[in-house]
């Protein structure tokens, strides 16, 4: 683990591999970086892994504020830290958010973005479109199916604290995945990597970027799974839409985890990307 400090905030962050560098920024927020640690990746590329602000071992945001504006300050300062003149940077949902901010905010620092399983906004109008997705999977259950049911409480519960917060996500994993009754004997290691740190003095934060897509000038490449409820193809559909150039693949036989549903394919995906850039 290695570690700098912008404005007194302590901020750490993971290297592994070697290569052209790609940050890579998890989701949540808040949610802890080994769950989206990519070994198959970094035998091409420098995979730094961030633990952006508020979360793991880094400090909390003084005040709260963790806006996007905020989340890729700290990504400017990580690549002025590493020494590197332009890096590759790969979000995962809400790391998906900020990835988006700091193309729009500090381009001249990107030699591309890859969005994966994100979206140009979030609010309200995310969470009823997440919520009437997950009804159509309630439906899609059996009748009295115990894990419907699971994903239905965990979704309607109010969290409070990091342990009822780590246990409404897990309970809500099985909607996360295409086919999760498939894929859960072979991801029990996988689980075990998946915290989170809650921050009680966060914000809400609102934001919604997409009158601006049009403005974002570098390269973006959109990886969405088909059944991915919370970020789902129509929300990448408008990425594509709206930012000039940028390019969508779409894993069909993935949710919101294709680098752990589709392993092979999100690697080469992210190679290819990687290659012509």
């Amino acid at each position: 683990m290695a570690e700098f400090m912008v404005d007194g905030v302590r901020v750490t962050y993971h290297v592994h591999g070697t290569g052209p560098v790609c940050i890579a920024h998890s989701g949540g927020p808040g949610v802890h970086w080994p769950y989206l640690r990519m070994p198959w990746l970094e035998d091409r590329l420098t995979m730094v892994y961030l633990e952006p602000v508020g979360t793991g071992s880094s400090d909390l945001q003084p005040g709260g504020d963790y806006s996007m504006e905020v989340y890729a300050s700290y990504v400017a300062k990580l690549v002025e830290h590493l020494g590197e003149p332009k890096v590759f940077l790969l979000g995962h949902s809400h790391g998906g958010f900020v990835a988006l901010q700091t193309a729009l905010d500090y381009p001249e620092l990107l030699r591309g973005v890859i969005v994966y399983d994100s979206m140009a906004y979030n609010g309200p109008e995310l969470g009823a479109q997440a919520f009437a997705n997950i009804e159509k999977y309630v439906a899609s259950r059996p009748a009295g199916d115990a894990l419907a049911q699971q994903v239905l409480d965990a979704w309607n519960d109010s969290p409070e604290g990091h342990d009822e917060e780590l246990d409404a996500l897990g309970r809500l994993l099985p909607v996360y995945f295409k086919d999760f009754e498939a894929i859960d004997p072979s991801i029990t290691e996988w689980k075990k990597l998946v915290d989170i740190t809650v921050d009680p003095n966060r914000r809400s934060d609102l934001w919604d970027i997409r009158p601006r897509l049009g403005e974002i000038a570098v390269p973006v490449l959109v990886i969405v799974g088909t059944a991915d409820f919370i970020c789902p193809l129509n929300s990448a559909r408008e990425l594509v839409a709206g930012i000039p150039g940028a390019k969508l693949v779409v894993f069909e036989e993935s949710g919101h985890f294709a680098h752990v549903e589709e392993p092979e394919l999100f690697r080469d995906t992210v190679r290819n990307f990687v290659a012509t850039h």
